[in-house]
């Protein structure tokens, strides 16, 4: 099983993951990131526009198919999954990917309002204010209209601390 926590940055995705695991028995959290990261470690770099978001590199998304499936397949239980995917084929492409292998997914969405969403980014005490985690704030916005709160269970994190967050995932995966 998976528990994919999707949406942009400062919604939460990493916080909570860590919270959701401690609440899910025999649970992982997998950064499908760190697949991001070693395509870019290639050298010499890898062609096209990944160089900018590698999730625009066509094997990032077969990857993290292939190393949740093989995770799992290792270690049985659930993996939580914090990765931002805004990109509807992107999504298709591994939520397919994932189906064809028979592993279950269950989909969230951390949301925020864009006002809390670029207070959070700009307060980041860790990260700093980030152009780049600002800039994903209207792509977000637009996948959220057109598509992925209607691929998701959406969990609104306005108002909600993360723990309130992980204990609100982790009660629907025991439903």
């Amino acid at each position: 099983m998976i528990v994919w926590l999707n949406g942009t940055h400062g919604a939460g995705k990493t916080t909570t993951s860590a919270l959701v695991q401690q609440l899910i028995p025999d649970s992982r959290v997998f950064d499908a990131e760190k697949v991001g990261e070693t395509l870019m470690d290639i050298s010499p770099k890898l062609p096209g526009p990944g160089a900018e978001n590698f999730q625009h590199w066509p094997p990032w998304r077969p990857l993290v198919v292939e190393t949740a499936r093989h995770v799992l397949g290792f270690t049985g239980g659930t993996l939580v999954v914090p990765m931002t995917v805004l990109v509807e084929e992107y999504w298709r492409e591994i939520s397919a990917g994932l189906a064809q292998y028979g592993v279950p997914v269950r989909h969230f969405v951390l949301h925020a309002d864009q006002d809390t969403l670029r207070r959070r980014i700009e307060e980041d005490i860790l990260m700093g204010p980030s152009p780049f985690r600002l800039k994903y704030l209207e792509p977000y916005a637009e996948a959220a209209r057109t598509w992925l709160h209607s691929e998701a269970e959406v969990v609104d994190t306005t108002r909600l601390t993360p723990v309130q967050a992980a204990e609100h995932i982790a009660g629907a995966m025991r439903e």
